[in-house]
């Protein structure tokens, strides 16, 4: 995969960073497995890696260009991103010890289940108490599941976007609100698994591949997927577009399905 088709996916992670607070890792995971295929088994350590990069940075800016009053539905939970960013280099650890396709088939495994979760229990597509625009949510998540969402995000490379945007949702948040709540806490996850890939030691199979690795992060890959995506996350926060609440909660669901299809494919 040349860096002009990497730069055309970037901008779809652009575009999921905004509208559905992924952060780019749904969508650079696959890419990055697929660019990286010669790496053999080490292709989905380095997807993980390289979609952290992606995730943090994306979710950096997606937040610096959020409105305050959206993301002052984020009040008191410091202790919840504290213990976020504490799982994600948990989750990032764990990456570098797991064994050979546990990961990528795990990836398949979560977010099909998450599929189901979402189109069986009452709560996602049909919100039982919405609540208006001000970005208010009548509970806040629980800090009781930072660690977890952060450990699993960050060894599955997906931000934790797909447990908190559910969970916010049922907490009474319209989609618009809970997506774009997702991208800081998507970076307090990123941040530390980021830290933790750098400092890795690279994949074997890289010595013999094309492929040049920071730690276990493809840089290159990296680059360009961000160079796509960040023009767009700027331009779709200064015109968001207007979606209805249930058309955008089945566009989640259907963005989660054809990520694991990508999957499926590539493995």
């Amino acid at each position: 995969m040349n860096d002009i088709a990497l730069l055309g996916i970037g901008l779809l992670t652009g575009v999921t960073t905004v509208l559905f607070g992924f952060g780019g890792g749904f969508v650079a995971v696959p890419v990055v497995v697929w660019a990286d295929a010669a790496l053999g088994a080490d292709a989905m350590r380095v997807a993980t890696a390289t979609s952290a990069l992606v995730m943090l940075v994306n979710a950096a800016f997606a937040t610096a260009v959020t409105q305050r009053r959206v993301l002052a539905g984020l009040r008191g939970s410091g202790v919840l991103m504290l213990l976020m960013a504490v799982g994600g280099a948990v989750g990032a650890l764990a990456t570098r010890y797991a064994p050979d396709g546990l990961a990528h088939w795990a990836f398949i495994a979560y977010v099909a289940l998450t599929i189901i979760d979402l189109l069986l229990r009452p709560g996602f597509l049909r919100p039982a108490s919405p609540v208006g625009d001000d970005g208010e949510a009548p509970r806040p998540l629980p800090a009781a599941l930072g660690a977890p969402v952060g450990a699993v995000a960050a060894f599955l490379g997906v931000g934790g976007s797909v447990m908190t945007v559910p969970a916010m949702r049922r907490a009474g948040h319209p989609m618009k609100v809970a997506t774009a709540l997702a991208n800081p806490l998507t970076f307090v996850i990123a941040l530390p698994a980021a830290a933790v890939f750098l400092g890795s030691a690279s994949a074997p199979s890289a010595a013999h591949t094309p492929v040049h690795l920071a730690g276990l992060i493809d840089l290159r890959a990296a680059a360009a997927l961000l160079l796509g995506a960040l023009p767009v996350i700027a331009l779709l926060r200064r015109r968001p577009p207007r979606i209805p609440d249930r058309v955008y909660a089945w566009s989640y669901i259907g963005l989660l399905g054809v990520v694991v299809l990508a999957m499926l494919v590539a493995g």
